[in-house]
C-alpha cells in the first residue's frame, strides 16, 4: 500500500514504541525504559511529567483514569484514576448555598486528586523501578524548568488578569515580575519540585520496594502534603461562577482514606479485535455502544468523510451519548445496566433510529428498565507499548491552572471535576459523598487474539470518543497506517449537554475542521446539521500505539504541537 504525505512518520521500533502529549514527557519515558523500565514505569514517569510540563491541560491535582495491559496476567485492567467527592459534597449542602449548578471553577468542585495514587497503583503491581526512579525526571523538569511553549502562554495570558488580582499563588509562579512570559522563557515550579521531591525522599526511605510505595502514598494523603490541601481549602475562599467566594469542602478525612483501585474494564468483540474501555465513571463505554450500532451498517461502502458516512456517525453519537446522559455514573452507587447498553440486541434497536436522509433535532435515551427509583480546560493523554506486551492508554486531566488557585507550598491545583455532577437526587450521576463523578477522560485498548493490538486516546472533553471512534475506523475499517489515520480531519457533535459548566447544549450541531471537502459541508448541511467549521487542525490531540507483525510503531497528531511519539 502506498501511502501519501503524512505529518510525521509512523515511529517503529522492536524494543518498545511511547508516545505523549509533550515531546519532553516522550523523552522522560524513553530514558526510563533504557534504565529497565517497562511500558508501565514509562507511562508514569510521562504522566508525572506532563503535570509539570502542561500545567494548563492537567496537573497533580487532577485525575488519570488509566488502562493496563499485563504481560504477565495476559490480561487487561482498569484503574480508577478519578477521585471521589468530599464527605461535605451533598446536594443539600449546594442548596444552603444557593447554587443550583457546580461552577467549574474556584474550590467547590475539587474531588480527591488522584493522580500519584493511580500511578502508585500501577507502579507497585506492574512496574519494575522504584517511585523516586520515575519521578526524577519530573522533579528536573521543575526544578530547572522547561521553554515556555504558545499553547501554554496563550493560556497564561488569557488568564492572566485573574492570576494577578485573585490568585496569586498561581501569579507568583506562570507570571513572573507580573508579566506573561515570552516564548522559550525558562519556567520553574520549584514548590512541585519540593512536593514530588518529598515524595522520591518518602520511597528512598525505604529499603523495599513495595514499602516505598506505600510510604510515598502515605505522605501524599494523610501527611504533611494533605495537611497543606486541607489548611488551604479551610483558610481560602474565591469567586467562582456562582458569582460568591466560597470555600472548599475537601477535608483531610477525605484524603486519608483515598486509594486509587483495580477493576475489570468493559469490552466488547468488533470484528477480530475486543475493544476495552474503563467502566461508567467515564464516558468511555459510548465508544463500545457507537462501535456496537455501527455493526448494523457498511461503514467501509459508505466512503471516508463522505456525506452519509458523517452523517452516520454524528447520528451514531448522539444515540449513545444521550445513554451518557441518562444511565452513566459511578457504578459503585449508580444502576447502571450496562450488558443491555453494550448488547448487540440494543443496539440494532437504536440504529433503526437513523433517519439517513435528515438530522435528528432530538436526545433520546433509549427505554430500559432498571431496579429502582428513577470546557473548562483541556486534558492530555499518553500510551506505551514494551516488547513483552506490556501495555498502557492514560488519559490525565484537571486541577488546571485557569480552573482553580495554585496550593500555597505544593505548586499545583485542585481539580474542579465535581462540576459533572447533577443536583438532581433523582437521576445517575448525582452527586453523592465518596462517589466518582462521571468523567470525560477515556483511554482505549484493543486486543487481537488476546494479544496486544492497539492503544489511543485524545484530550477534548466530551469529544474524546467521537475523535477516538473516528481514528479507530480511519486505522481499522479504512487500513490507514497509524500516523495517516491520526493526521485525517475531524468532527464532533456538539448536540447533547456538555459535561463541564454551564452544560450548554448544541441541537445539530457539527463542529469540523475545514479540510472536509466543500460538497461534504453541503450534503450535511442539506440534510439538518448546524455546520460550524474551525481551522483544519482542531479537533483533539490523538495518540497512539500498535503492535504489527514483530514491529511496535507509535504516532501523534500534529494538532497542539507538542505531542511526539518515540520507538526503538
Amino acid at each position: 500500500m502506498t501511502v501519501g504525505f503524512t505529518t510525521r512518520p509512523v515511529v517503529m521500533g522492536k524494543s518498545y514504541a511511547i508516545t505523549s502529549g509533550h515531546y519532553l514527557a516522550t523523552t522522560a519515558g524513553l530514558g526510563v525504559i533504557e534504565r529497565g523500565g517497562n511500558a508501565i514505569d514509562a507511562s508514569a514517569c510521562m504522566s508525572l511529567c506532563l503535570a509539570v510540563l502542561e500545567p494548563h491541560l492537567n496537573s497533580t491535582g487532577g485525575e488519570v483514569p488509566v488502562l493496563v495491559h499485563s504481560a504477565k496476567e495476559e490480561r487487561v485492567f482498569a484503574i480508577s484514576g478519578q477521585g471521589y467527592a468530599p464527605k461535605a459534597a451533598t446536594i443539600d449542602k449546594f442548596k444552603e448555598l444557593g447554587i443550583d449548578l457546580i461552577p467549574g471553577d474556584g474550590l467547590l468542585a475539587a474531588t480527591v486528586p488522584s493522580v500519584i495514587s493511580t500511578w502508585i497503583v500501577a507502579l507497585k503491581e506492574f512496574g519494575n523501578l522504584r517511585f523516586s526512579e520515575i519521578l526524577k525526571p519530573a522533579i528536573y523538569l521543575a526544578e530547572e524548568g522547561f521553554p515556555a511553549y504558545g499553547g501554554l502562554l496563550s493560556s497564561i495570558e488569557a488568564n492572566s488578569k485573574r492570576f494577578l488580582r485573585e490568585w496569586k499563588t498561581t501569579a507568583k509562579i506562570f507570571l513572573p515580575a507580573d508579566k506573561v512570559p515570552e516564548e522559550g522563557q525558562i519556567i520553574r515550579q520549584l514548590d512541585l519540585a519540593k512536593t514530588l521531591r518529598a515524595l522520591a525522599e518518602a520511597d528512598g526511605s525505604s529499603g523495599n520496594r513495595r514499602d516505598g510505595f506505600d510510604k510515598a502514598h502515605s505522605l501524599f494523603y494523610e501527611g504533611w502534603i494533605a495537611r497543606k490541601i486541607a489548611d488551604f481549602v479551610k483558610s481560602n475562599k474565591f469567586r467562582d461562577a456562582s458569582g460568591k467566594e466560597n470555600y472548599g469542602l475537601l477535608e483531610f478525612d477525605d484524603l486519608s482514606g483515598y486509594c486509587a483501585k483495580i477493576e475489570e474494564p468493559l469490552n466488547i468483540d468488533w470484528g477480530d479485535l475486543t475493544v476495552y474501555k474503563c467502566p461508567t465513571w467515564t464516558q468511555g463505554p459510548v465508544l463500545l455502544q457507537m462501535l456496537r450500532v455501527l455493526e448494523n451498517f457498511d461503514v467501509k461502502g459508505f466512503g471516508h468523510n463522505s456525506v452519509d458516512y458523517i452523517h452516520l456517525l454524528i447520528e451514531t453519537i448522539k444515540l449513545a451519548y444521550a445513554d451518557r446522559e441518562r444511565y452513566y455514573g459511578d457504578p459503585d452507587f449508580d444502576d447502571v445496566p450496562i450488558d443491555r447498553l453494550l448488547s448487540k440486541e440494543y443496539a440494532k434497536q437504536r440504529s433503526h433510529l437513523i433517519d439517513m436522509n435528515e438530522a435528528s433535532s432530538e436526545s433520546v435515551a433509549g427505554e430500559i428498565i432498571v431496579g429502582g427509583e428513577g470546557g473548562g480546560g483541556d486534558t492530555t493523554h499518553l500510551d506505551a507499548i514494551d516488547k513483552d506486551g506490556n501495555v498502557v492508554s492514560a488519559t490525565q486531566s484537571g486541577a488546571w491552572i485557569q480552573s482553580s488557585p495554585v496550593v500555597d507550598g505544593l505548586g499545583f491545583p485542585l481539580g474542579t471535576r465535581a462540576q459533572m455532577f447533577y443536583l438532581d437526587g433523582s437521576r445517575n450521576n448525582c452527586l453523592e459523598p465518596g462517589k466518582r463523578p462521571r468523567t470525560t477522560l477515556t483511554p482505549s485498548m484493543a486486543m487481537k487474539g488476546g494479544k496486544p493490538y492497539l492503544a489511543f486516546g485524545t484530550p477534548g472533553g466530551d469529544i474524546q470518543d467521537q475523535v477516538n471512534l473516528q481514528f479507530f475506523l480511519n486505522f481499522v475499517v479504512f487500513n490507514m497506517n497509524l500516523q495517516e489515520a491520526l493526521d485525517q480531519p475531524t468532527f464532533y457533535s456538539g448536540h447533547f449537554p456538555s459535561s463541564f459548566y454551564p452544560r450548554s447544549a448544541h441541537p445539530r450541531r457539527v463542529v469540523i475542521e475545514n479540510r472536509i471537502s466543500k460538497d461534504t459541508i453541503e450534503g450535511l448541511t442539506a440534510r439538518g446539521h448546524d455546520i460550524k467549521l474551525v481551522d483544519g487542525w482542531s479537533n483533539g490531540r490523538a495518540l497512539a500505539v500498535h503492535k504489527g507483525d514483530g514491529v511496535l510503531m507509535a504516532g501523534a497528531s500534529p494538532r497542539m504541537i507538542t505531542g511526539y511519539a518515540l520507538a526503538w
